[in-house]
């Protein structure tokens, strides 16, 4: 019996006996009775909402991939909702960029530097707000887990020790003004960007990096023994050779830790063959050692180290996404515990309780809207939803569904009659038609002809044809569905920069040959003929590969932002360091000595003299600001020459400086980026493997497609799927023009006609459009049973697929 019938019988109850009354006293007794009536049904009401509420909140939760226990009473659960609210979690964004942008205005400060006690106000703002954030994620969440949870820990660490530097610092500064007080808390800040619950992605990369350090800890050991071996051999070899000398005098190899560090610089291969050059010199003999070095400790050791990275890397990806799916599967099987209702001898969600769920979970959508979802999902036709069936819920709402007008333009909605008259019909077609996107594509090639043989004077009539064309792009397909490709938004963003470069050279009256943006801009959109080799089908028949090249960079491209932001990290802390110890140790004043105050000689640093540092011309490279120490940091990840770099700061220092630069090589190169390098394998295998594969797909992909609900379908034969959430399909045929049909991925022809579409339709995504996450979820969804929650059930074997990933 359902709930809702247990509040009717016990109403109709209270009713029945309130008309049987018939003396004073029991009409006194009957008010009393269907008074309690109402607050017991009133109090059964609240339960079921609050039960309704708890298991949309764990639907969201499983949607969302959010893995936090929180206390499941009523008023912690909204109070839950109201922590990820987007006006919460965009606001601790903005404060933790306000935080990070003070580097900016403290000293060493970029242009204006803003007195001391104005930017630890602004600190201590951001830090009211961490803390708020802080304590209302300590209110929501179980006490057992949110103490036991590192990344609070963290944050809270972080918290207290900025409390204190801020404190010291004002005392320092009171104190002793001109000893140069250190924030030392500020390399500490990055920390929030991982460690708050809303940077999920990047602390998945720190996670992945926290773990595959100590499983590469014994080939890190070997190496350094390694390098600690043939420093002492070169000591050995060189030291007592007193002819032996760099030639700018440097000593060579006249003590050991000179002799590790070049040696170590000879890994990166940043001073070969320099370094060896003197001993080369000296006797030909000595080429072996150092080619005996480089074989083993950068042939060798190194690829060993990218090879542990990635088999650590693929690791610990497979482990990430198998507790991601239990946990999506245990939040699921949570939810339907709490709404479920017995009919006959099993236990399902209604039709009624679905209704209910849905409300909360999507407010905004029509009850045909809710009444379609659930079709989706009842494969049994049943109107009733089995535990099988609901754990695929959390797929379902990540497709789209819109109603018409959704699927509307701008101005269909607003000039109906214009819009839709037959000459507004006809403009439409032609923009859709493969004829209007080749035309326009020559036009790029005929554009790239001017620019190469330099005639400028066709710059503006290129340019307005492709201003022309983006309108009428505009004009089909409405702003949403224009800016939902790629190439259109590049190219918006190449012809506005090129109109926007034009209307300044003509109302500022520079010459063609003083002002060349619109060239350099007009030459960037030739870049969007990449996208052809992918489109003709000959070439892609005979070059799969070249397509499954490009398809790794699409796929790749959100995961670039989450590494970006794993460098931005390691950036931020090891510059707020190197200005902290190299700020105002090198300045420049440009190279010309002879015009040159004396004390701006040499990098403003009479050290320097002489130097490579100096003589390369590097005084720019400096740690004077937050934006110079980036670009100096950049420069010592890219390895070039990195060793010149090092050894200014080493020359106005000391050699103990070599660690800092040691330890900065170490994490960002050896170890961040091999793993973005064990990322790009991955998503490449990935992606080969798959086009080899027939298509992965879900069952809710597969039902929408068998109901012809998805855009461009049409209803096809019923195949019942095999059994749980995947199905590989082979030799599918889809209608032509249709939403999934892989087969063109250019910037009109992979936007579908929506203006044909009537009634509810989903949008189902390419697999190409998938992220590599997606993929790999369904994937091993495939390898479990449907009724698998988790580790306890291990023992049990998966069955057998063709493509899982294991195997991938």
């Amino acid at each position: 019996m359902t709930t809702a019938k247990k509040e009717v019988q016990f109403i109709n109850i209270a009713e029945t006996e309130g008309g049987e009354s018939s003396t004073d006293g029991e009409k006194e007794e009957t008010g009393k009775s269907n008074e309690n009536g109402d607050l017991k049904t009133q109090e059964i009401i609240e339960k079921t909402e609050a039960k309704i509420l708890l298991a949309a909140t764990l639907v969201l939760d499983a949607k969302r991939g959010r893995n936090i226990n929180f206390k499941t009473e009523e008023k912690f659960v909204r109070s839950y909702l109201f922590y990820h609210s987007w006006y919460l979690r965009w606001g601790l964004y903005a404060f933790i960029i306000l935080d990070l942008s003070l580097a900016f205005i403290e000293k060493p400060a970029v242009s204006f530097e803003a007195p001391y006690w104005a930017t630890i106000l602004l600190e201590i703002v951001c830090l009211v707000f961490f803390v708020s954030r802080f304590c209302h994620a300590a209110y929501v969440e179980q006490s057992s887990s949110f103490w036991k949870d590192t990344k609070h820990l963290i944050v809270l660490s972080t918290i207290i020790l900025t409390v204190l530097d801020i404190i010291c610092y004002i005392i320092w500064n009171q104190v002793a003004p001109d000893t140069n007080p250190v924030r030392w808390s500020r390399p500490l800040r990055p920390l929030f960007i991982i460690n708050f619950s809303d940077g999920k992605q990047v602390r998945r990369a720190f996670r992945n990096i926290r773990r595959t350090v100590p499983e590469i800890m014994n080939v890190l050991i070997l190496f350094f023994l390694s390098v600690l071996l043939f420093a002492l051999l070169a000591l050995k070899l060189f030291s007592k050779r007193n002819s032996l000398e760099y030639p700018n005098g440097d000593p060579y190899f006249k003590n050991y830790w000179d002799c590790i560090w070049d040696l170590y610089v000879l890994v990166t291969t940043a001073n070969n063959p320099d370094v060896m050059m003197p001993a080369y010199d000296y006797s030909n003999w000595f080429a072996l050692f150092f080619i005996a070095y480089v074989i083993v400790c950068l042939y060798i050791f190194m690829s060993i180290v990218l090879a542990a990275i990635y088999n650590n890397y693929k690791k610990n990806l497979k482990n990430e996404i198998r507790t991601s799916v239990y946990s999506k599967r245990r939040k699921l099987n949570r939810a339907f515990e709490i709404l479920k209702d017995k009919v006959g001898s099993q236990y399902v969600i209604t039709q009624e309780t679905w209704n209910r769920l849905m409300k909360k979970i999507l407010p905004t959508k029509s009850q045909q809207q809710l009444d379609l979802l659930l079709r989706i999902l009842d494969s049994d036709g049943e109107n009733v939803l089995k535990k099988t069936q609901f754990i695929n819920l959390s797929d379902l709402l990540h497709v789209e569904l819109s109603e018409v007008t959704d699927r509307q333009t701008f101005l269909e909605h607003k000039i109906p009659s214009i819009y839709n008259h037959k000459v507004s019909k006809a403009i439409r077609w032609v923009v859709r038609t493969r004829g209007f996107r080749w035309s326009f594509d020559f036009l790029i090639f005929v554009n790239a002809f001017f620019i190469a043989f330099d005639l400028d004077d066709a710059d503006m009539f290129f340019l307005i044809f492709f201003s022309l064309e983006i309108l009428l792009k505009l004009y089909t397909y409405g702003p949403k569905g224009f800016i939902a490709r790629f190439w259109n938004v590049f190219d918006v963003l190449v012809i506005g920069s090129a109109v926007l470069a034009s209307i300044i050279e003509v109302s500022i009256g520079t010459s063609s040959e003083e002002f060349r943006t619109l060239d350099v801009l007009l030459v960037l959109r030739v870049m969007r003929l990449i996208k052809l080799f992918g489109s003709i089908q000959s070439f892609r028949n005979q070059n799969a590969r070249f397509k499954v090249i490009i398809m790794t960079i699409v796929n790749i491209g959100p995961s670039i932002l989450t590494y970006g932001g794993v460098i931005f990290v390691f950036y931020y802390f090891y510059a707020i360091i190197g200005m902290e110890v190299f700020g105002n140790k090198i300045h420049f004043y440009g190279y010309n000595g002879t015009d040159l105050d004396p004390l701006k000689k040499h990098c403003g640093n009479p050290k320097l003299e002489n130097s490579d540092f100096y003589n390369s011309h590097y005084c720019n490279n400096n740690f004077n600001n937050i934006l110079k120490a980036f670009v100096v940091l950049f420069e010592l990840t890219v390895v070039n020459q990195w060793h010149v770099l090092s050894s200014g700061f080493v020359i106005v220092t000391h050699k103990a400086a070599r660690f800092y630069f040691f330890c900065f090589h170490l994490t960002c190169v050896v170890i961040v980026l091999n793993i973005f390098t064990a990322f790009i394998l991955e998503a490449f295998i990935l992606e080969y493997s798959l086009q080899k594969q027939p298509r992965l797909e879900s069952v809710v992909e597969a039902k929408i497609k068998e109901l012809g609900l998805g855009i461009g379908l049409k209803p096809v034969t019923p195949v019942k799927p095999k059994n749980d959430t995947i199905e590989l399909v082979e030799n599918e045929e889809e209608p032509a023009g249709s939403s999934n049909e892989p087969e063109d991925d250019s910037d009109t022809e992979s936007i579908p006609d929506l203006s044909q579409e009537q009634g509810l339709r989903f949008h189902l995504k390419k697999r190409s459009r998938k992220k590599v996450e997606v993929l790999l979820h369904q994937m091993f969804e495939g390898e479990i049973d449907a009724e698998d929650e988790g580790p306890e059930n291990e023992d049990h074997e998966p069955r057998k697929r063709r493509l899982t990933l294991e195997t991938v």
